[in-house]
């Protein structure tokens, strides 16, 4: 019998309390839940290994849930779930252009917050550790997309994208001459979003597609005005 993988889920809260009650959700769901309750901690405890996933407070003393994101997102694409008493949003568009993958605001269900971590992690299964294969990988030009990998190449230089970045290039390469609507964007890319998402976000995020890019040379997404976003024309 095949042995199932545990995911370990890092809850990072400066809330005792909050840090209890969501590990003690996560455990009894199944997953392995690790804290932190500050940045730096977090940081650390990362650079260990092994995990699946980030819940992670916004509002934290000296080094915060955006400092942390920032941090990660320099070397990972591991899913990341903010966790902020903030519901405007301003707030939340600033979070997911950062590189988070969702947003839940305080006070929030232990519940909710489970299925949504679920629901992450399910679209997500076998990823980390799949291998690319040749059957699969779309092309267009010098840039690469593995969806088995969910890696994404310009020329031999890979670029770490977020799971609503590489969603959003994923939808693009499907059709690359089509101009894709913003509304259509969010169908293809948004799937595992489980709020309203904005015309401001998807653009938020397409702005940090464009200078992950730049930093490989990469300059392939035009914007339509008044329409949505193509690929440039080869």
């Amino acid at each position: 019998m095949k042995a199932l993988t545990v995911q370990t889920i890092l809850v990072v809260d400066d809330d005792p309390h909050i840090r209890e009650v969501v590990c003690y959700a996560l455990d009894k769901s199944g997953y392995r839940a690790t804290a932190a309750s500050n940045g730096q901690q977090a940081i650390g405890r990362f650079n260990e290994g092994q995990v699946g996933l980030l819940v992670l407070d916004i509002m934290m003393p000296e080094m915060d849930g955006t400092d942390v994101c920032r941090e990660v997102r320099k070397t990972s694409s591991v899913p990341i779930i903010f966790l902020s008493a903030k519901e405007e949003e301003i707030d939340k568009v600033v979070s997911l252009e950062l590189g988070g993958d969702d947003y839940v605001t305080k006070p929030f269900s232990p519940r909710e917050l489970v299925a949504r971590v679920r629901a992450v992690l399910r679209r997500t299964a076998g990823s980390a550790n799949s291998q690319p294969t040749l059957s699969g990988i779309i092309t267009y030009g010098d840039l690469r997309l593995n969806p088995e990998s969910r890696q994404v190449f310009w020329g031999e230089k890979e670029i770490t994208l977020t799971r609503t970045e590489f969603g959003i290039v994923k939808t693009l390469l499907s059709q690359p001459k089509k101009v894709f609507s913003r509304d259509e964007i969010m169908d293809g890319a948004y799937d595992h979003v489980n709020h309203t998402v904005t015309d401001r976000a998807i653009d938020s995020h397409v702005r940090n597609i464009r200078e992950k890019f730049k930093d490989k040379g990469c300059d392939l997404i035009r914007t339509v005005r008044g329409v949505g976003f193509r690929l440039k024309k080869l």
